[in-house]
C-alpha cells in the first residue's frame, strides 16, 4: 500500500500506527506523508493457549507468536517496546525469532484447534474474542493497553502532502465523513455492527458483533490517543529517525482541532 501511495496509484491509506509514523519519518522532506484522521483506539490482545504462560517472561524458544507481519505490525512493535521495558533496549528484538508472519484468520484457527505449532497470537478484534470464546485454555497474557499505559489509536488513515494539496474539497470532505461515520458508530452502535455484517457480508453472529462494537475498551473516534507516546517509544528503539514535538507533527492542520494526544 505504501508503495502504490508513493507512487501515486492510491490517494489514500490506512495502517496500523507504528507503520503510519515509520512512513512520517521516511518521507520527511520528501512525500510528506502524514496522517488525515485516526480510526478509533482498539486493544489487541496476546494470547496463548500454553497453560505455562503467563506473562511475556514465560516465552521461551518453544513458543511460536502468530502477528500479520512478523517484526514490523502494530502488534510486533507493540510486544519489542514491552520486551525494551524488561530486558533492556538493546534486547528489544528478543522475541522477534519465535514470531511468525500468518494472516489474524489463520492464526485465530490454529490457537483454537491447539493443534499447530503457532500457540500464541498477537491479535486485534475481533480475532482475539473468537480465541478466547472458543477455547477454554487460551488466554491473554498482554494488552496494549496495558504496554502503552491506557487507550491508544490503532489504525490511522493517511496520504501524501501532494495529494493533501491539490485536493482540497476532496480532502475536506473526506475528513468531515470520518469524523461522522465515527459519531454515528458511537451514537447508533447496535445498527453499527448491523451495517457491518452486512457490508463485509460477515458470517460472525450478530450478538457477537455488537459484542464487540459495545465493548468500552472499543472506541471509534478520528482523535489520536497516546501517538505521541507510541512515536516516543519508536525513536527511543532507533525505529524512527525523528521525535515529534506534538502529536499534531504526524497530521495535517485539518486535524488539529481534534482533542488528540
Amino acid at each position: 500500500m505504501n508503495e502504490a501511495l508513493l507512487t501515486n496509484n492510491l490517494d489514500v491509506v490506512s495502517a496500523g500506527a507504528p507503520p503510519t509514523l515509520v512512513i512520517w519519518d521516511r518521507t520527511r522532506g520528501k512525500q510528506n506523508v502524514k496522517v488525515v484522521a485516526a480510526l478509533g483506539s482498539l486493544p489487541n490482545y496476546l494470547v496463548t493457549n500454553n497453560p505455562a504462560v503467563r506473562s511475556i517472561r514465560d516465552l521461551s524458544d518453544k513458543d511460536r507468536i502468530a502477528t500479520p507481519a512478523a517484526g514490523v505490525s502494530f502488534q510486533s512493535r507493540t510486544l519489542q517496546i514491552e520486551t525494551a521495558k524488561i530486558y533492556g533496549k538493546e534486547n528489544f528484538k528478543r522475541f522477534d525469532s519465535i514470531t511468525v508472519s500468518l494472516p489474524h484468520p489463520e492464526a485465530t484457527a490454529a490457537l483454537i484447534s491447539g493443534g499447530l505449532d503457532i500457540n500464541a497470537h498477537f491479535a486485534s478484534a475481533p480475532f482475539y474474542y473468537q480465541s478466547l470464546a472458543g477455547n477454554k485454555n487460551v488466554h491473554k497474557i498482554l494488552s496494549s493497553y496495558d504496554v502503552l499505559g491506557g487507550p491508544h489509536t490503532f489504525n490511522l488513515v493517511y496520504t501524501t502532502q501532494k495529494f493533501h494539496d491539490e485536493n482540497p474539497k476532496t480532502y475536506k470532505a473526506l475528513f468531515a465523513a470520518l469524523g461522522e461515520a465515527a459519531e454515528w458508530i458511537r451514537s447508533n452502535k447496535a445498527k453499527a455492527a448491523e451495517v457491518y455484517i452486512r457490508q463485509q457480508q460477515s458470517k460472525l453472529p450478530l450478538e457477537f458483533v455488537t459484542k464487540i462494537v459495545k465493548d468500552p475498551e472499543n472506541d471509534f473516534t478520528t482523535a489520536p490517543q497516546r501517538l505521541k507516546k507510541l512515536g516516543d517509544e519508536l525513536y527511543d528503539l532507533g525505529v524512527i529517525k525523528n521525535k515529534a514535538d506534538s502529536w499534531k507533527d504526524y497530521f495535517f492542520e485539518e486535524a488539529h482541532v481534534l482533542e488528540g494526544s
